[in-house]
């Protein structure tokens, strides 16, 4: 019996088969999500290829569905095909399937290993949260930290053989002006110190309006500057200090943000390797001399003609083009890179299209191996008043207070909900729910969209939000403490599914691999959020109308089995998020 893991992807390849065989070529079957009312899935191919070969769509899809069902593949005890109006194709899953899936498919390993066919193996590098050195994380890496990790668990759940390049921005003339503080102040760095990196970022600050209106501050701090790219071993030990009290501080941060980093090499492991990048270009003609500055014009864009991409400077420096185009040939021939995921906000959108149109000339002209690459951009998150969201003194608000602040206000309701609960265990629960709700209204929005920052929104115990789908995940698990059973038990005597509360809930689990396909597709992180959200909702509604523990002993299996089902689906979804799942709230 073919019990497949994902469905509609079967249907498209049979539909593809018996189109290849009755010579249709080209065929798409634009297979989707169908009404509940007509089955689960539908194909709308018919109907384009018919005007196409200027046929009857009806009969075209008779024709089709004949030759579907001749397919060894095939099986109408599983899935029932009819047709439909002018000629669409519905399947729908037959009982017997959904009951099979539900028990094949039982928990997140089973889960993992069946999704691993979406990217079954390739090598993807992706490139986040790649923060700069000496400066305090603010609110503006939230959303590359939580993004990234999001698209980096379900691309490694999905079968991607990943990799995770913190690509931090350590080199460059702020570090001349930091030199010069640190010289002029006797500046002591110490990286146990939680407040030496406000301390650098403020010395900077006013190092950088000491060198505007002071030019022999200005000509002291570029000497510095000097003396560290020429090598000089007391700046270049400066120098590293510096970028560790940033390390500390950065891996404080991706700890508590739950983000593994398989490696960090910075702009600064780049600087000996972009004279090759201006070799090569200018020698395949691609680069040109303009005004002192080696550029590259892509004259076919109507934007990029004479929008200049700078990769070495008129003073002869290199800058983030030349290192991001040194960075991807590493990543290429020492990682064996065939995808490369960026994620960074979208003021960068240019940069990022003229660095994949420059890649893809500069790869074809010297026969090198073109990995894909995605831009993962987004938006910006803002305040009540429509702007970006700031402190009152018009400062970032540092990612830190944000955190503590969420987990202060996660705290309240936890005491508020649970009075007798343990000092302990609330600061544990809080954590997870404050940290969580931060991560989740993120994610939960179009990341190329900007939106609005609000508390009362992303703590709320209804709606799409963190605290409601962990506590859905919690309230089954409580299901299963009263009985005394394991979620992860099996279920040999459930019967066949019976209401239409329990057979829906059985096709929106089913649903998971189509939400995979469709996030991976385009690296959207909402569209899981969207579905583990709609998927909370009809369990509730299942649970509502259907009583789980009765004497019925098939009865009980099977509702006992879609309560298992959800939640191992539910805490699946939340860790691909980033997210712990509670067992207890």
């Amino acid at each position: 019996m073919n019990i497949w893991f994902h469905p509609a992807k079967e249907f498209d390849n049979m539909l593809r088969n018996a189109a290849s065989k009755i010579q249709l070529e080209n065929f798409d079957p634009q297979m989707r999500t169908a009404d509940p009312r007509f089955g689960d899935f539908q194909s709308n191919g018919v109907l384009p290829m018919a005007k196409m070969q200027k046929t009857n769509p009806r009969a075209l899809a008779q024709t089709l569905v004949d030759e579907l069902k001749k397919d060894e593949n095939f099986d109408e005890s599983l899935v029932e095909v009819s047709i439909a109006g002018p000629g669409f194709i519905n399947f729908a899953l037959t009982k017997k399937f959904l009951n099979a899936w539900l028990a094949k498919y039982k928990g997140e390993a089973e889960l993992k290993n069946a999704s691993k066919k979406f990217y079954n193996g390739k090598k993807v590098v992706i490139d986040y949260p790649s923060p700069n050195t000496a400066k305090q994380m603010h609110v503006g890496h939230l959303r590359p930290m939580v993004i990234g990790e999001a698209v980096k668990r379900l691309l490694k759940f999905c079968g991607a053989d990943i990799k995770t390049d913190n690509h931090i921005g350590d080199w460059g003339t702020n570090f001349g002006i930091l030199i010069y503080g640190i010289k002029t102040q006797n500046y002591k760095l110490d990286p146990n110190n939680e407040n030496s990196l406000e301390e650098l970022e403020q010395m900077y600050k006013r190092g950088s309006a000491l060198t505007k209106e002071n030019p022999e501050a200005a000509d002291a701090a570029r000497a510095e500057l000097v003396k560290l790219q020429n090598g000089d071993a007391e700046n270049v030990e400066l120098w590293n200090e510096i970028n560790k009290v940033s390390t500390v501080a950065f891996e404080r941060m991706y700890k508590r943000m739950g983000l593994t980093i398989d490696m960090t090499l910075g702009e600064s492991y780049y600087r000996d390797k972009v004279g090759r990048i201006y070799q090569e270009l200018s020698e395949i003609g691609l680069a040109e001399e303009n005004q002192g500055a080696l550029v590259v014009f892509h004259k076919e864009h109507e934007r990029f003609a004479k929008q200049p991409f700078i990769i070495r400077k008129s003073d002869g420096a290199s800058n983030y083009a030349s290192t991001d185009l040194a960075t991807i040939l590493n990543r290429v021939e020492n990682l064996d890179a065939e995808e490369v995921v960026y994620v960074t906000d979208g003021r960068q959108q240019d940069h990022f299209q003229q660095l994949f149109i420059t890649v893809e000339k500069w790869f074809k002209a010297k026969a090198y191996k073109l990995p894909q690459m995605r831009h993962v951009w987004f938006g910006t998150i803002l305040g009540e008043d429509g702007k970006a969201i700031k402190t009152k003194s018009g400062e970032p608000i540092r990612l830190k207070a944000l955190l503590d602040e969420a987990v202060a206000r996660a705290k309240a309701l936890v005491k508020e909900k649970n009075p007798d609960v343990s000092e302990d265990d609330a600061n544990k629960i809080a954590e997870t729910i404050g940290v969580a709700a931060i991560r989740y209204s993120d994610l939960a929005q179009n990341r190329t969209g900007d939106y609005v920052f609000s508390w009362d929104k992303l703590l709320a115990f209804d709606g799409n939000t963190a605290p409601y789908l962990l506590y859905a995940a919690a309230r089954i698990h409580s299901i299963f403490r009263k009985i005394g059973t394991s979620p992860d038990c099996n279920f040999p005597e459930a019967s066949e599914l019976e209401t239409e509360q329990e057979i829906a809930l059985a096709r929106k689990l089913i649903a998971l691999p189509s939400v995979f396909e469709l996030t991976l597709s385009e690296l959207r992180p909402h569209f899981l959020c969207t579905y583990l959200y709609e998927l909370a909702g009809i369990f509730s509604t299942f649970y509502n109308a259907n009583k789980v523990i009765v004497d019925d002993e098939g009865t009980k299996q099977r509702r006992l089995m879609l309560c298992a089902r959800t939640l191992r689906v539910l805490e699946a979804g939340l860790r691909l998020l980033g997210i712990e799942p509670l067992e207890k709230m």
